[in-house]
């Protein structure tokens, strides 16, 4: 078994206000599956509980109509991947909302992928485009869970993690817990039409939006290099794209040929 749990929050994850309660625990639902997808497991079943805000006091819609569209958007993710949601804990205050959901997955017979297992050799994929994810994506993407098992059933997946802080830092823990390095091609990496149009007024270029944006929730993941060209002769899913391979030590952006280090940026995790 696989179990993991997340807590997102109204003013941080998403702005409840803008969005509405039910892309909000469509986020939440679809957050906690990303993470069972990154050890390419299958979700079993999930606990929800929610601190719910006064909302009489904040002149929104009334609480049984709130809760109930929270509620749906949970079951928008959950059904969509066959998962029941059994039990959890309800409760209100006089803050913003909070939803923190615990998931429960069931590994394979290849059994769990963990961060661990990068060598110096594998070759680097990832499975969609990144950036701008703020325009929407973070919103209503959908967790990369058949992909992470078809791709599991069809190498050995050496390491993996979902992209939530940023594809550099979340490649970075992979490093970090295998004791290896990498670099990465620039032109190889996918960027998203999102992060391009971000970049016209960001002030950034649309592969330092690729690199540092985070909650593109694609999958990051490492195979040996014989895997990694069975992968691009006959690819399981569609959208994949071997973007570097793994070296001794450091991180590296590969640019024109040029080799430099690169910064592991993203969302930071500050107490």
């Amino acid at each position: 078994m696989v179990i993991t749990t997340d807590m997102l929050m109204d003013g941080t994850d998403f702005i409840v206000s803008e969005v509405g309660p039910r892309r909000a625990g469509r986020k939440a639902m679809a957050a906690n599956l990303s993470d069972i997808a990154a050890m390419a497991a299958v979700p079993m079943a999930v606990v929800v509980s929610v601190a719910l805000p006064h909302l009489a006091t904040q002149g929104t819609d009334s609480p049984s109509t709130f809760a109930e569209q929270l509620y749906l958007g949970l079951r928008d993710v959950a059904d969509a991947f066959g998962v029941p949601i059994v039990g959890g804990d309800t409760n209100s205050w006089a803050s913003p909302l909070v939803i923190s959901v615990t998931a429960f997955g069931e590994v394979t017979e290849r059994g769990a992928v963990l961060r661990s297992g990068a060598k110096a050799g594998d070759w680097i994929f990832v499975t969609g485009p990144l950036g701008g994810s703020i325009r929407g994506h973070h919103l209503d993407f959908t967790p990369r869970v058949r992909e992470a098992l078809a791709l599991h059933a069809a190498v050995e997946l050496r390491a993996m993690c979902d992209i939530s802080d940023g594809l550099a830092a979340d490649l970075n823990h992979i490093l970090e817990e295998s004791n290896c390095g990498a670099v990465l091609v620039a032109e190889a990496i996918p960027v998203s039409a999102d992060a391009v149009e971000l970049s016209r007024t960001s002030g950034k270029s649309p592969l330092q939006h690729a690199l540092g944006d985070g909650e593109d929730f694609e999958l990051v993941f490492t195979v040996s290099a014989s895997d990694g060209e069975k992968l691009l002769r006959t690819p399981p899913i569609a959208g994949l794209v071997k973007i570097g391979e793994c070296v001794e030590s450091g991180l590296w952006l590969e640019v024109a040929g040029i080799r430099e280090p690169l910064a592991p940026t993203g969302w930071v995790h500050e107490l």
